[in-house]
C-alpha cells in the first residue's frame, strides 16, 4: 500500500484546532474552527473522495480517540460519507498506552512502529491513509516512510497554534504532484517526499 497523510493546515502552517474549539485537547487554544468555513461543497467533495479510497487508516493515539469520538460514535458523523469509510475499513493506531480500543476493526501497534508501518506499506491494495496526526506524520517524514504528502492550506493567518513543522527538524525536498484551487480559496498540493533538499552555494 501507498503511505499518505492528509493535513488541513493555515497559510502560516497551524494544523492545531481546524474543526473547531476543543478544551481537552486544545486547552488554551482559542483560535479553533478556522477550517470549516472555508469548505465549500467541492472540498468537501474531494475530502470524502479521499477517505473512500482508502484500504486501511493509521493513526496516533490521540487523532484515533477523536475520531472514535465522533466519526464512530455521534450518529450523523457516523451515517456520513467519511464516518462509513472509517468504520468499514481496517484502523491501526501508534501507541504505547491504548489497550483497549473501543472502535471496531482496530489493531494497536505498539512494538517496533516502523516495522510495523513497512509491514503494512508491503501488503496489497490502495492507500494506508494518516489523517491530522501532525506528530506521527513528522514521525514518517523523518524516517521516509511517507509516499505522498496532501496539504490542504487554508486561506487564513491564525498567528499561533501547534505547526505541522517546529521551527527547528530535519530538511526534506519535495516534488509537487499535483495541485489544485477550491471555490472558497483552499489550496491542494500533492507532494512526493525527493531526499534532501539542494542548497545554493553562493
Amino acid at each position: 500500500m501507498k503511505l499518505t497523510t492528509t493535513v488541513q493546515v493555515t497559510v502560516d502552517g497551524v494544523m492545531q484546532g481546524n474543526g473547531g474549539r476543543h478544551p481537552d485537547l486544545d486547552p488554551g487554544f482559542r483560535r479553533g474552527g478556522w477550517a470549516l468555513p472555508l469548505f465549500d461543497d467541492e472540498a468537501m467533495a474531494y475530502v470524502d473522495e479521499v477517505y473512500q479510497r482508502a484500504d486501511a487508516f493509521l493513526f496516533g493515539r490521540r487523532t484515533y480517540e477523536f475520531f472514535a469520538g465522533t466519526w464512530g460514535a455521534i450518529e450523523d458523523m457516523a451515517n456520513s460519507t467519511i464516518g462509513r469509510a472509517l468504520d468499514a475499513t481496517p484502523k491501526y493506531v501508534a501507541s504505547t498506552t491504548l489497550t483497549e480500543p473501543a472502535w471496531a476493526d482496530t489493531t494497536v501497534l505498539c512494538g517496533d512502529l516502523a516495522a510495523a508501518v513497512r509491514e503494512l506499506k508491503d501488503r496489497p491494495g490502495g492507500e494506508l491513509q494518516v489523517h491530522g496526526s501532525g506528530a506521527l506524520t513528522r514521525w514518517l517524514l523523518e524516517r521516509d516512510l511517507v509516499d505522498e504528502l496532501n496539504l490542504l492550506v487554508c486561506p487564513v493567518v491564525v498567528g499561533e497554534g501547534t505547526r505541522l513543522f517546529p521551527d527547528a527538524g530535519p530538511d526534506l525536498a519535495l516534488d509537487l504532484v499535483e495541485s489544485r484551487a477550491f471555490p472558497k480559496g483552499i489550496t491542494l498540493q500533492v507532494y512526493r517526499p525527493a531526499g534532501r533538499p539542494q542548497y545554493a552555494t553562493n
